[in-house]
């Protein structure tokens, strides 16, 4: 599954894939720009570590005037190595791996349906990621991992 989050907004996308390769992301960042956020000058993106979540992935894709076109509208970040767990994103897989994973799905058509439901119950609530720790905590509690 690749996400797109919009915290803020109370947004969101999910795109099932039968694998999680280079094209599939490149595929992905080219629908939220041209599908998305179609009026964004520049879509903000927080990449886990993963060797196919780079921009790299669309020079690769697609070909060199459209990749440099995608790469000017897409401001990549990469997750810090210890603070995965900061990325709102990772808390919006939390939630849609809690109602219905206590089973097997069929195939990947079972698991578009089912993703595409809880998305659409998420987005009718306007569900949005509310921080409830403020910098200060997070500050305190991290020094031991990686040190301001």
């Amino acid at each position: 599954m690749l996400m797109g989050v919009a915290p803020v907004q109370g947004g969101r996308h999910v795109q099932v894939t039968n694998r999680r390769t280079a094209q599939d992301v490149a595929h992905g960042l080219k629908d939220l720009v041209a599908i998305h956020f179609p009026e964004a000058a520049v879509v903000s993106v927080v990449l886990d570590t993963r060797h196919t979540h780079t921009p790299a992935a669309l020079s690769a894709t697609f070909p060199p005037a459209e990749a440099c076109r995608l790469r000017r509208q897409v401001d990549f970040h990469e997750t810090p190595t210890h603070g995965s767990g900061l990325n709102r994103a990772e808390i919006d897989f939390a939630v849609v791996s809690t109602p219905g994973w206590d089973r097997r799905l069929a195939d990947a058509e079972t698991v578009r349906r089912t993703i595409a439901a809880w998305a659409t119950r998420r987005q009718a609530a306007q569900a949005i990621v509310a921080w409830r720790v403020t910098t200060a905590q997070a500050r305190r509690t991290r020094t031991h991992i990686d040190p301001l």
